[in-house]
């Protein structure tokens, strides 16, 4: 989940601010993510709301190539599931990085980006993906 702080600040303000949150558990430390109350790990309830790092590395990935209604004309596109530092696992779509250069074990780091547009004169939505680390 990603979380803007201060709403009402102008949206580049809010940027700059971005985390990627997840969940830490007391009891055994696991990561996870998205943020839930019980850990799938030991089973403790009860987990802390934590930013996780924002760098990590590609597990698998898949490449979109007939994306599902909403997001044609974006096509080829990576997903992936990257591994954070700490162990939580993220699955995000790739940026910045041609579908054929992508590699399991690339080192990536979280970007704040956009998502899409409901229409052509709606919301646009924005969020987490990841690029090649810099």
């Amino acid at each position: 989940m990603v979380w803007v702080e201060s709403a009402p600040r102008a949206w580049r303000e809010g940027t700059r601010r971005y985390r990627l949150i997840g969940g830490k558990c007391p009891s055994c430390g696991g990561l996870v993510y998205p943020h839930r109350q019980v850990c799938p790990y030991c089973g403790r309830e009860g987990l802390e709301a934590v930013a996780l790092p924002r760098r990590g590395r590609v597990v698998t990935y898949a490449v979109v190539r007939n994306p599902p209604r909403g997001f044609e004309g974006r096509e080829p596109y990576v997903i992936a599931v990257v591994e954070l530092e700490g162990g939580a696992r993220v699955l995000a779509q790739l940026t910045d990085v041609r579908p054929e250069d992508v590699r399991v074990g690339m080192e990536v780091e979280a970007v704040f980006r956009r998502y899409r547009e409901q229409s052509p004169s709606g919301v646009i939505e924005y969020g987490v993906k990841f690029r090649p680390a810099i």
